[in-house]
């Protein structure tokens, strides 16, 4: 009966041999981006912005409200790198402060976003029942109303500031992402390691923040991705059309808002803020796009 058996040998190099690095997602997602150069050059280029956004102003000799009535409307120069307004403000300080408060507005708003609608679509999912769907009825009754609609009213009858428009844009901002993240967790809320955690005695809690969102990480990242320049947009739409941001305070609807009543005559004024506004639009897009396809296992080859 040996003879029918016969010992196989392992090479020591070839023991506890792995045919691909063992990474997590997060490592496997960050390899895969790097491949997507369109991705990488938009990513290095919202953090170029932020990084003006932060210390741009800090740095500069003038403020972002500092008027000076004897050089109003002067074009770009070494003095000022993009011109001036029409109370003399320098345009190089009050771009990249308005970027400041719209990339805080919209970074402040996609965070509340993200934790209302990832805990009350876990929720929503994980209990069921009678529970998920007076919670579902609620999302239906917030989705019938015209968000722009209730942003608009709510400006209307709250002072106009930067915690107003985040208030404002949370509302209903966050009912997308509820949707996605319940329907990314019914999907695993039945399978092996879930139940393996209830029999283990995980609390419903634990369940949620241990085991359904680390699964869920990569629709949550790319929803957020594709949020902040919703909001971005958001915020500046309502400066352009009066009810946001006022006087003197610098956001990029207010910077687009002022370039465009001289626009004919003075284009600069409205040339640089537009430029930051549509970087910032385009670069979130394409990152959201490739953050997407990085994180989707489906995608991986």
């Amino acid at each position: 009966m040996d003879e029918l058996f016969v010992k196989a040998y392992v090479d020591e190099s070839e023991k506890e041999h792995i045919a691909r690095p063992n990474l997590t997602a997060l490592q496997d997602g960050w390899l895969r981006l790097k491949k997507n150069k369109a991705a990488v050059v938009c990513l290095f280029t919202l953090i170029a912005i932020g990084l003006l956004a932060i210390l741009a102003p800090e740095f500069s000799r003038y403020s972002y409200k500092e008027t000076n009535y004897d050089i109003i409307y002067q074009i770009p120069s070494m003095k000022h790198l993009f011109g001036t307004d029409q109370f003399g403000r320098d345009l190089w300080v009050r771009t990249w402060m308005g970027t400041r408060i719209s990339l805080l507005i919209a970074f402040v708003a996609a965070l509340l976003d993200l934790t209302l609608g990832v805990t009350y679509g876990a929720v929503s999912a994980l209990a069921g029942g009678k529970v998920d769907a007076v919670m579902q009825r609620i999302i239906e009754i917030l989705v019938g109303i015209p968000h722009l609609i209730i942003v608009i009213l709510l400006m209307m009858v709250m002072p106009a500031g930067i915690w107003t428009i985040v208030v404002a844009l949370s509302i209903t901002g966050w009912v997308n992402m509820a949707r996605l993240v319940r329907g990314s967790i019914l999907k695993l809320k039945n399978q092996e390691f879930v139940l393996a955690a209830r029999v283990l005695g995980t609390s419903t809690t634990g369940i949620i923040w241990k085991h359904l969102i680390p699964n869920t990480v990569g629709v949550i990242v790319i929803n957020a991705m594709f949020t902040i320049p919703s909001a971005i947009f958001t915020e500046a739409f309502l400066s352009f059309i009066g009810i946001g941001m006022q006087e003197p305070k610098a956001s990029l609807g207010v910077l687009i808002n002022n370039g465009y009543q001289v626009l004919r005559n003075f284009p600069h004024v409205l040339i640089f803020p537009a430029i930051v506004i549509v970087l910032i639009m385009v670069c979130f897009s394409i990152l959201g796009d490739g953050l997407r396809d990085a994180l989707d296992p489906r995608m991986r080859k």
